[in-house]
């Protein structure tokens, strides 16, 4: 079964990958294809993510969850 929450998340290819790391050098993932079929807009989309997030943190550098970070719970549902 393929599940697409899972993306990202093999053990095997990532060093703690239920954890967000901003600045993860290992980059082995398929979020926008290989090879011939790899997307056009890629570099867009990367440029995009940078600038937002960049922007969102500079405008509200005291951004934080509303709850602390062990009342966060794994939903195990495959919907999404």
């Amino acid at each position: 079964m393929l599940v697409i929450a899972s993306a990202n998340r093999d053990p095997q290819q990532f060093a703690d990958p239920d954890v967000l790391k901003i600045k993860r050098q290992e980059i082995r993932h398929l979020a926008f294809g290989q090879g011939i079929h790899f997307c056009l807009g890629a570099p867009l989309a990367r440029l995009e993510g940078q600038i937002g997030l960049t922007t969102l943190l500079r405008r509200l550098p005291k951004l934080q969850l509303a709850i602390p970070t062990a009342d966060i719970q794994w939903n195990p549902q495959l919907v999404l």
